[in-house]
């Protein structure tokens, strides 16, 4: 494709196909005031001389301080603060007065219970595009040992809940189903009665498992993304894992895809499937997802994606 003809979006929506921590960075203004946003674009450079970088958007409101000055600091969020990356990806007025922080010692500000932070003079600031790259040479950090917060495709993972769920389903007959999606359509198999795509875990990756069998279900590309809902459904003694996926554009050889208006009072195959199915209508609506972890009557819901990061 020629690059003047790249749509915004849908590069940008490649671009999310790498998986990234969180941070949130930080500095102070000219009256000393702490500033900071976040941004998934970080990455280590060097360990001698000890360098990192981060981007950002000429947009930003805070492009001018944090360009200018002498100092900031990068905090890598934890599993556990994803609040924390939503308040510093919107324009709150003050978004520091919720947050349990302290200064580095340079005056940067650091927050309590990341994973790691890291504070740094300003060595470079490269022009980059709409953005730019900021160099930074690190002179002080530390390193926690809490697992951090993952990003991808628009939402939010927690690593070690991902994990532990799966090895806790791992038990028992294994039954891979996803939740495939696309522009907030829902592929459902069946016509009266409906249910979600699935097949038997076979041993190895279930994400790769899955997606083959969803490719060569619809004859769509598809992609796994994060992990939705993890059960055990007592009625057939299985153990069930189901993800959330994206379809590429087409028509599928099987089955439809349904808006969410189309699915309400929708007859399922089982209530495990309409309950997931109307949580998803429900959660797609207000853009915050979470991992259920219980059996086909009841559990717990944890809050792990908001599409709302961003750099």
């Amino acid at each position: 494709m020629n690059v003047e003809a790249f749509d915004p979006r849908a590069l940008r929506d490649a671009f999310g196909a790498f998986a990234t921590g969180v941070t949130v960075v930080t500095a102070n203004d000219a009256a000393g005031k702490p500033i900071g946003f976040t941004a998934n674009s970080f990455t280590s450079v060097s360990l001698s001389p000890p360098l990192l970088l981060v981007c950002l958007a000429k947009t930003s409101r805070n492009y001018a301080t944090m360009t200018e000055t002498e100092s900031f600091a990068v905090n890598i969020l934890s599993e556990t603060q994803k609040d924390i990356s939503n308040t510093f990806a919107r324009p709150v007025e003050d978004r520091f007065a919720a947050i349990d922080w302290r200064r580095a010692p340079n005056g940067s500000p650091i927050f309590s219970q990341v994973s790691a932070w890291f504070e740094c003079s300003m060595r470079d600031v490269i022009e980059a595009g709409d953005h730019v790259i900021m160099v930074g040479r690190v002179t002080a950090f530390e390193n926690s040992g809490l697992n951090g917060l993952g990003y991808a495709r628009g939402g939010y993972f927690t690593p070690q809940l991902a994990a532990k769920a799966v090895s806790a389903a791992a038990g028992g007959e294994i039954r891979l189903g996803a939740v495939l999606e696309r522009h907030g359509s829902v592929f459902l198999l069946g016509e009266e009665t409906l249910s979600l795509p699935s097949c038997a875990g076979e041993g190895g990756d279930p994400a790769k498992t899955l997606a083959r069998h969803l490719e060569q279900l619809t004859g769509l590309s598809v992609t796994i993304g994060f992990l939705y809902s993890v059960y055990e459904d007592k009625t057939d003694g299985r153990q069930h894992i189901v993800y959330h996926a994206l379809a590429s554009d087409g028509a599928p050889r099987e089955g439809r895809f349904l808006a969410p208006a189309d699915v309400t009072g929708a007859q399922f195959s089982n209530g495990a499937t309409g309950d997931i199915v109307s949580r998803f209508v429900l959660e797609s609506s207000i853009g915050n997802f979470g991992l259920y972890f219980g059996d086909e009557t009841g559990g717990t819901v944890h809050p792990i994606a908001k599409k709302d990061a961003r750099t």
